[in-house]
């Protein structure tokens, strides 16, 4: 890989390989693997997926999370969500070293449609290892740091403001704030980075890098997006904060986001 995420022909390499993964979640990812093969028959699933820090080799133990990708022959039926919760469930309790786990549902035909193909395809083929089955990366395209790239992953900022507002404002514990905050601030931070993507010309998933590189061409909102990065990895009950990120930062990063990309096409 060079520098800044791209491989030698200047599109995005994929980010981790299961030889990353951190010692302590190895048993973590076999018992993984082996659920979703209990669960989920040939007949349901294509191929299975580990994205996240787990296998960027980034994880510690008792704070990450176990992120999960299926991809389903069919879309997703209610059976197949009681499958994944059972999947998710039984591997939260197993291991102490993870903090939650989160299995997606999505049809091939989805992955591989035209109107996914700089979104979900994207986070497929470049965000996420290979675990179970056939690799559907290798029907994609490979990836270059564009505008289109940027508009697709993360162009639809503006629709989520208003449901953040109302979570806020229904939130009864800061257990809920702490929640609310890390999910909008990890957002928040992602849209930042691919706002100056193409600029930048490359690729990365750390928050703390990401925020660093967005500061580079707007310092006046570098302060706010570093402590976004902050509030992605450590949550944070407090109101000023999370108004900051949801009232202040978001609302003006959706608005210029489109100025400069474009909006995402929308989805049904």
């Amino acid at each position: 890989m060079s520098e800044r995420g791209l491989d030698h022909e200047g599109t995005i390499a994929r980010e981790g390989a299961l030889d990353r993964v951190p010692a302590a979640f190895i048993p973590v990812v076999d018992a993984a693997r082996a659920r979703i093969t209990e669960m989920f028959d040939g007949t349901r699933l294509h191929s299975a997926y580990i994205y996240g820090s787990i296998p960027r080799g980034t994880a510690i133990p008792g704070v990450s999370d176990l992120d999960l990708q299926l991809a389903l022959h069919h879309e997703p039926t209610e059976a197949d969500r009681a499958a994944a919760e059972d999947v998710e469930a039984a591997l939260d309790d197993a291991f102490p070293q993870i903090n939650g786990v989160g299995i997606l549902l999505t049809s091939t035909r989805a992955l591989l449609s035209e109107l996914e193909r700089h979104d979900a395809g994207f986070f497929l083929a470049c965000l996420c290892t290979p675990l179970l089955g056939p690799d559907l990366a290798e029907q994609l395209p490979r990836y270059r740091p564009t505008t289109l790239l940027a508009r697709e992953t993360n162009g639809d900022l503006g629709l989520v403001l208003d449901r953040w507002r109302t979570r806020a404002a229904e939130a009864a514990t800061d257990a809920d704030r702490r929640v609310l905050s890390r999910g909008a601030a990890r957002r928040i931070v992602r849209t930042g980075f691919t706002l100056v993507m193409p600029r930048w010309g490359g690729w990365t998933s750390d928050l703390d890098e990401s925020a660093a590189v967005f500061g580079r061409y707007y310092p006046q909102r570098a302060e706010q997006m570093r402590i976004a990065a902050v509030v992605g990895r450590t949550p944070s009950a407090d109101p000023a904060v999370l108004s900051m990120l949801i009232d202040d930062l978001g609302p003006w990063l959706a608005v210029e986001y489109t100025a400069v990309h474009g909006e995402k096409a929308p989805r049904p």
